[in-house]
């Protein structure tokens, strides 16, 4: 097993540089433009920035990804074309995308130019690798975070792309970007605004019960009063079937799958992803950090187990979870 490559979130300059210098192998980041699904105020790199922060990371060892992972709007391809033109023109190492029409915009411009097939894509099937492969040359794909450890192992088996996995952030439960629930309840499209529940349609009312937490005006969860409670979003909300409320796929936890780290690299993950773009530079500093250390341990033979507690005051409510990796959803 060779050591895996340690991807984590670049949401400004300032993290990018805090992740390169806390030990990411690689950094990913998009620019400040609708064709990046974190296009959130007070993020991102223009064209200028893109460029320091790939001679910055090059001089250090680490590699840049830029995602262009939104889905073209008819009418205004030439910014999606636009941006293709300054990750290539920078030196960035890679670009990540999921629109067919981006995917082949870049490899007409640049024949040479790596792309990684975004998650937002939620290709999750040899058969859909594969078109992916040889149809654009695709080099990598990231998995949904609804695929369970021996499924990535299986897929890996039949697939020749490098695939790369998320180990920690945010919790998607569905196919990655294609949930017509939040799209319908907040007028925004998870694969064109980059989030599912948008900070301006969340609002928490305090009740004699409890916090009730809305999306758009709608009533997801209800926490007692003084416990601790995630981001909340449709698919982590709880509903009432049957007479009785429950969460129907998953409580509103975070994503830590440190403790897996052996068994995708053995499984042949060539990556793994740290989510949260959005974050700030001390959270990637610390996490890119932790998770180096576990790598490290790992590439001498060592367990991870003095590390895998050491980000559990990050997680949403302060409740961790490993996700789909090793179980299956209700």
């Amino acid at each position: 097993m060779g050591s895996i490559e340690l991807v984590c979130p670049a949401g400004s300059p300032a993290m990018l540089e805090a992740a390169v210098e806390a030990g990411a192998d690689s950094v990913y980041c998009g620019l400040r433009d609708e064709t990046n699904a974190r296009n959130f105020p007070g993020l991102n790199f223009d064209a200028t920035e893109l460029a320091r922060a790939v001679d910055f990371a090059h001089r250090r060892g680490s590699k840049v990804l830029v995602a262009i992972n939104t889905f073209a709007r008819a009418g205004g391809e030439d910014r999606w074309r636009d941006s293709a033109k300054t990750a290539i023109a920078t030196g960035a190492d890679a670009i990540i995308a999921a629109d067919l029409a981006v995917l082949a915009h870049v490899r007409e411009l640049s024949p040479t130019m790596r792309l990684h097939l975004s998650v937002q894509a939620a290709a999750n099937t040899p058969e859909a690798i594969r078109f992916y492969v040889e149809t654009f040359g695709v080099r990598r794909v990231v998995v949904p975070r609804v695929m369970s450890a021996p499924e990535i192992a299986e897929l890996i088996k039949e697939s020749s792309a490098e695939i790369e996995a998320f180990v920690f952030g945010g919790l998607c439960v569905m196919t990655e970007g294609r949930c017509a629930l939040s799209s319908y309840v907040s007028g925004q499209s998870p694969n064109l605004s980059g989030v599912c529940s948008p900070p301006e349609a969340v609002s928490f009312e305090r009740t004699a019960e409890g916090m009730v937490s809305r999306l758009s005006g709608l009533a997801l969860d209800k926490t007692p009063t003084g416990a601790t409670a995630g981001y909340p979003t449709l698919c982590k909300g709880r509903f009432a079937a049957d007479g009785e409320a429950a969460y129907l796929f998953e409580e509103p936890t975070s994503l830590n799958a440190m403790g897996l780290l052996a068994r995708l690299g053995e499984a042949g993950v060539t990556a793994v992803k740290i989510e949260g773009r959005q974050r700030g530079k001390a959270y990637v500093a610390r996490v890119t950090r932790a998770f180096r250390k576990a790598i490290d341990a790992l590439d001498r033979g060592e367990s991870t187990a003095p590390y895998e507690h050491m980000l559990t005051d990050l997680a949403e409510g302060g409740r961790e979870t490993q996700g789909a990796y090793n179980k299956r959803w209700r």
